[in-house]
């Protein structure tokens, strides 16, 4: 299912878009990125927004020459691969990339600049690869940014706030006019099976499809051909972000910051907060109330001295009943109150703020037992592996025993 953000039916998915928001592009990305982008290290924004390069320049210029290398470097020195992952399409339920693409993001001649993501079953760390394309498997038209630099091309962020009003006669005008074909249709993906058609004099065509016996006939389209021009999603939908912010959930300062400068200007981001100091809990110990806290780096209770303390701890191992104190810590490192949000941190690739987010819980020292949080840690180990077997090559298809559904239960709170 497409996570589109047509306002129609909008409502089901904010919720989602704005778990999205949360966790798929964290602010220290951001903060990197835009540091090394703004320092004239295109690559080591890549590095940061967890993209691969697979571009070489300088073997670019011996095959291509001088102008053509000098455009594509121009085009990776301003393209912001944060932002362009902000604006990269996904998929519910999960609100993850949307698998297996291949996008336009520039054109030159017959060679294309491409982001592509991973198959869902390597889609580990969320990671993307930049790319040149001549030839092969063209990239998905329906997602094409070449015509909507906007979204990824520092210099022009300033036209998203025009942009997202959608006009359908204008972005049909670049798209003719990107194909060199001023007198061609072009089709507007409505929903399954049905499309419109606009000519260049702004005539609508209404064309209704379904299931018949003679799908290639001229009154039927069952779906756009090859040849036929198909609006980019990007011209057609309204970016979830403005939904989000009419629906008031999402503050201004939250938004990416190229995206809140075009969409509320004069709305600057917050500073980061501080590392909370580590907080007491109060639990019932046996009818007392007493707390545990981060002590030297881990969970402890504060109401036991050791000796008692030691004593508790032989009494289990011979199968005796911990303290309550005692099992509201090992229930904490097996399946914390947080695990929720350390599972989205995981699933968009954020280890670093997932790592985070339990040393926030469970302190820096701690020692994770068999139970959810380990899973969890471990599942996520093991996809890197598989993802870093396909960038090699050596992993063309989905192993049987990796099949996973791809609905996940993080996204819900």
């Amino acid at each position: 299912m497409l996570m589109r953000s047509h306002a129609v039916n909008g409502d089901s998915r904010l919720p989602v878009w704005q778990r999205v928001r949360e966790f798929a592009v964290p602010p220290p990305m951001i903060h990197t990125a835009t540091t090394r982008r703004l320092a004239g290290d295109w690559a080591g924004a890549c590095a940061a927004a967890r993209f691969d390069v697979d571009i070489d320049l300088r073997g670019l210029a011996r095959t291509h020459g001088l102008e053509f290398t000098g455009r594509v470097r121009d085009d990776l020195r301003h393209l912001a691969p944060d932002l362009l992952r902000w604006h990269l399409p996904r998929v519910a339920p999960d609100g993850l990339l949307r698998p297996g693409l291949t996008l336009t993001l520039a054109r030159y001649g017959a060679e294309h600049l491409v982001a592509r993501t991973a198959p869902a079953w390597a889609d580990s760390g969320q990671r993307i690869s930049l790319a040149l394309w001549s030839g092969g498997p063209h990239p998905d038209r329906r997602f094409r940014l070449d015509l909507h630099r906007h979204l990824w091309d520092a210099r022009r962020t300033a036209e998203l706030r025009e942009r997202s009003v959608q006009d359908w006669a204008y972005e049909a005008a670049l798209l003719r006019h990107a194909e060199n074909r001023p007198d061609a249709p072009v089709l507007v993906r409505q929903r399954t099976r049905r499309y419109l058609a606009l000519t260049p004099d702004a005539e609508i065509q209404h064309t209704e499809t379904q299931h018949t016996e003679t799908p290639h006939a001229e009154s039927t389209v069952a779906k756009p051909r090859p040849g036929d021009l198909l609006l980019p999603d990007a011209a057609t939908s309204t970016p979830p972000d403005v939904l989000l912010l009419r629906a008031g959930l999402i503050d201004p300062a939250h938004l990416h910051p190229l995206v809140a400068a075009a969409l509320a200007p004069g709305i600057s981001a917050p500073p980061p907060s501080p590392s909370a100091a580590p907080h007491e809990r109060q639990v019932d110990c046996r009818g007392v109330p007493h707390r545990i806290a981060l002590v030297d780096g881990v969970l402890a209770p504060l109401d036991h001295d050791p000796v008692e303390l030691r004593r508790e701890e032989l009494l289990v191992a011979f199968g005796g009943v911990p303290l309550p104190c005692l099992r509201v810590i090992d229930e904490a490192n097996r399946n914390p109150a947080g695990l929720a949000d350390i599972q989205g941190r995981l699933a968009h690739g954020d280890t670093t703020g997932a790592l985070d987010a339990i040393e926030a819980l469970l302190g820096p020292q701690a020692t994770l037992r068999a139970g959810a949080l380990r899973d969890e840690l471990l599942a996520a180990a093991e996809r890197r592996v598989t993802y870093g077997l396909y960038r090699a090559g050596m992993a063309g298809h989905c192993p049987p025993e990796q099949r996973v559904p791809r609905q996940r239960h993080f996204t819900k709170r």
